[in-house]
């Protein structure tokens, strides 16, 4: 066997695999001789077949295969072994191959086209300057964050008259229509209900300042506008079974709770921070506010790549592009878009290429590597963010470290962790080395960078 490279220009080039017939008969006739030992052909014992017989059924297609496996596996090893980097997928020259007859084994030419990537040359030093965002954070951020708390952190407590919002337990039974309990009709203890769900004003009313031990007379159909997956949820009956209920029932309270927010005080501190953390409300605030400037941080970094994105291309010196090549290797590998569509989003689908490898070629430079620490640090960093989206920001090690396993155990999860770990590594290596231009922002202003520039423009029009 001969691999040959043919370097036609800056970025295409031609890879030659020369294939002997004896390179590949000898594999051809030992996988024969394998198939010939599993064979049940009729009137022979198994594995006694005519060889000449599973030649003839078999031989074409094992033929195939093995001149494929060779193929392939030279052309990978040439260009691994070679250090060649290359776009897309290497592709076949069907015009300079010879073909294969199974009849007729010859000597064999394959011949596939590749896309050598371009040069890159880029510099970061203390002479580029980028902006990096800090979001001020208002009092009123401060106050929804810290209502969150309250909310997350409160308590039920049982009353004897309900609000609107209150839960609301009970027994619930069907009535016929002299308003007595309906023979065979719905009944069971354990009904719960809310009365701020219910889209009917006045059924809602019956229930708002009801008290424990009272018999509310309603209607639940009327209550819940006939929405079958509520009047299912909470008569407990099946969806097609509802338009058969729509009377009244009779809701005898056994219990009310009311749902009390948590108090600023020492114990919520606590509950939120964990014990120790914090002594004061002025203190609670400040800790409020640090933790909402980490919820805003990876929309910050996010600014930061995009702008260190814009502006990198803008510096980067990159070779010829093998646009042709590229065009071709779309269509053949996406059945579902075609030629013309393909040329209409190829102008973003090069900038993002080109954008790919000169993060790849800065990542090379500054040395960034990914290790299997980085990644559980990554999936711990994931896993803090998704509970402080919920109020708990004082989370037990432990749960966080249970939270990071199930992650690690999903291989989607995975890439996108390694996505992310490299990421915040060539964030902090770009700051590194550039010099930074810290804007204070607030959080609108910080929303309003990520918004199209037509919008931008209508809005400061709206201004005037």
């Amino acid at each position: 066997m001969n691999v040959t490279l043919n370097k036609i220009d800056a970025v295409n080039a031609a890879i030659t695999i020369g294939l002997a017939k004896s390179d590949y008969e000898g594999k051809v006739e030992n996988r024969l001789k394998k198939i010939r030992k599993t064979v049940n052909l009729p009137g022979f014992r198994k594995g006694n077949a005519p060889a000449s017989a599973v030649k003839r059924m078999y031989g074409a297609s094992v033929m195939i295969e093995e001149i494929n496996d060779m193929v392939s596996e030279a052309l990978n090893d040439y260009i691994r072994d070679e250090k060649i980097k290359i776009l897309g997928d290497p592709m076949l020259n069907r015009d300079a191959t010879t073909g294969i007859d199974v009849d007729n084994p010859q000597d064999l030419t394959f011949v596939f086209d590749i896309a050598l990537a371009p040069e890159i040359n880029v510099n970061l030093d203390k002479s580029d300057e980028l902006t990096i965002y800090k979001v001020q954070i208002s009092d009123e951020m401060i106050d929804r964050q810290i209502s969150s708390f309250k909310a997350n952190f409160g308590t039920e407590i049982k009353v004897e008259e309900a609000e609107e919002r209150d839960l609301i337990r009970g027994e619930i039974t069907e009535l016929g229509e002299a308003g007595q309990p309906k023979e065979d009709g719905i009944k069971f203890d354990g009904a719960i209900l809310m009365a701020s769900y219910m889209k009917n004003d006045g059924e809602k009313a019956k229930f708002i300042h009801a008290k424990v031990g009272s018999d509310i007379t309603f209607n639940p159909y009327k209550a819940y506008e006939g929405h079958q997956a509520e009047l299912s949820s909470f008569l407990k009956i099946k969806k097609e079974e509802v338009d058969g209920h729509k009377g009244d029932f009779l809701f005898h309270i056994s219990e009310i709770s009311h749902y009390q927010e948590a108090e600023i005080n020492q114990e919520l501190f606590n509950k939120v921070f964990g014990a120790g953390n914090v002594a004061s409300e002025k203190e609670f605030r400040a800790k409020t506010a640090e933790i909402i400037t980490r919820e805003l941080q990876p929309q910050i970094d996010y600014r930061f790549i995009l702008d260190a994105r814009d502006y990198i291309q803008q510096k980067a010196n990159i070779g010829e592009f093998p646009d042709d090549f590229l065009k071709r290797w779309l269509v053949s590998h996406d059945e579902k878009r075609t030629k013309e569509e393909i040329e209409a989003d190829y102008p973003k689908i090069r900038e993002d290429l080109k954008f790919q490898l000169i993060w790849e070629f800065l990542a090379a430079k500054f040395g960034v590597k990914v290790d299997d620490n980085d990644i559980i640090e990554e999936s711990k960093k994931a896993a803090r963010e998704q509970f402080a989206r919920y109020g708990m920001a004082n989370v037990p090690e432990q749960l966080i470290d249970n939270y990071s396993a199930e992650m690690l155990k999903k291989d989607e999860t995975i890439r996108n962790l390694v996505d992310k770990a490299v990421e915040g590594k060539m964030i902090a290596a770009i700051k590194g080395r550039v010099s930074l231009k810290e804007k204070t922002v607030s959080v609108e202003e910080l929303a309003d960078t990520f918004k199209p520039e037509t919008e931008k423009t209508e809005k400061d029009d709206n201004k005037k």
